[in-house]
């Protein structure tokens, strides 16, 4: 109930965001808008304000602005071409199309900035407790566990995660002696660190090193900072997730991370009620995270998703007129075959997780 109450809030939120992106500036640019849908398919609720009718429609996973003449060859009487979608300069048309994108990774941006000027700028927090042990690692073997305290290693005192990353780095292989808390008591373990190599968030190797195969807590502290420190901060940390992002679309094309990590609706709906249980934050993170993803992936050069269309309206304006109506229609039949390769795909990925978790407990 949770992951489908959180999945809602946020799917929701993320594809208002978005719809309301090209409603705005369409209004702007003088365009009138016949209906703003969140979701697809047969309306579910709706009410007309105005010249615009809002839905809410039966399939959640989306939802669309429908603008006076965008349909292609539609005839539009000549006294009300000045409201028409198509009879608006390219510049004005491109920006109604960018505006759902950008207003997905400008979301992102106000979202940051709400968690840091609320909760404060974040912190690691330099310690030398374990949060991790890796699976099959000279630690697991040596009995080392998460949680413990690194006190010293060869009777040298640790105070930072740095000085453990050095004297293990340093040991060159040989055996070295680790005193442990664990619990209020200390323990004692002798290990011998391996050469492993060393990987990137993509997995890619960049090269190695003697480890035991533990990671450091991520424990964080929060620190009250000015509210010009928080946007800032908020700057940052979009700007970091849109490149993430980016490099993430490259390596999955270059198939350095595997295609089976891609995730659906099912995957976002665990997720998010994870997230929710989490805390508000965390909910907010996550949802500023998938803005960014959203906004990026609508910018793709896919015909049917935003960025197909900033293509098509870029050739317009090199060549001074759109391409044919075959064209487009031709282009708008493999961008909706591609897109719903991708669904099955992903959804396929959801459902074979699920199965591994049920077969593995």
């Amino acid at each position: 109930m949770t992951s489908l109450l959180s999945f809602i809030i946020v799917l929701g939120v993320l594809i208002f965001v978005h719809e309301f992106g090209h409603f705005i500036v369409a209004k702007l640019f003088g365009v009138r808008v016949l209906k703003f849908s969140l979701g697809f398919g047969n309306k579910v609720v709706g009410r007309k304000w105005g010249e615009t009718e809002y839905l809410i429609s039966a399939f959640p996973l989306g939802g669309y602005v429908k603008m006076f003449g965008e349909q292609q060859g539609e005839e539009i009487p000549a006294g009300e071409r000045k409201r028409s979608f198509s009879h608006k300069p390219v510049w004005q048309r491109f920006g109604i199309v960018l505006a759902g994108p950008l207003f997905n990774l400008f979301f992102a941006l106000v979202l940051f900035f709400i968690m840091f000027a609320v909760a404060g700028l974040p912190e690691p927090v330099d310690t030398t407790v374990i949060g991790n042990v890796a699976p099959g690692s000279v630690a697991e073997r040596a009995g080392i566990k998460p949680g413990d305290r690194i006190l010293s290693i060869d009777g040298r005192e640790t105070t930072s995660w740095e000085q453990v990353s050095r004297l293990v780095r340093r040991s060159n292989g040989r055996e070295i002696t680790l005193v442990l808390e664990r619990n209020g008591k200390r323990v004692t373990i002798h290990a011998s660190p391996a050469m492993e190599k060393i990987k990137n968030i993509f997995g890619e190797e960049v090269g190695e090193r003697y480890m035991l195969g533990i990671i450091r807590s991520d424990k964080v502290k929060y620190e009250k900072a000015p509210l010009a420190e928080s946007a800032k901060a908020a700057l940052v940390q979009t700007w970091n997730l849109i490149y993430l992002t980016v490099m993430g679309i490259i390596k999955i094309l270059q198939r350095v991370v595997p295609a089976s990590e891609l995730g659906g609706p099912i995957r976002i709906a665990e997720i998010a009620g994870q997230q929710l249980e989490a805390g508000w934050m965390n909910l907010l993170y996550f949802m500023g995270l998938l803005s960014i993803n959203l906004g990026i992936l609508n910018l793709l050069p896919v015909p049917v998703l935003d960025g197909g269309h900033l293509v098509f309206l870029t050739i317009e304006g090199i060549r001074g007129r759109p391409l044919s109506d075959r064209a487009m229609e031709m282009a708008q039949r493999v961008g909706i075959a591609l897109l719903g390769t991708l669904m099955l795909f992903v959804f396929y990925n959801d459902i074979f997780r699920i199965v591994q978790r049920w077969m593995g407990s």
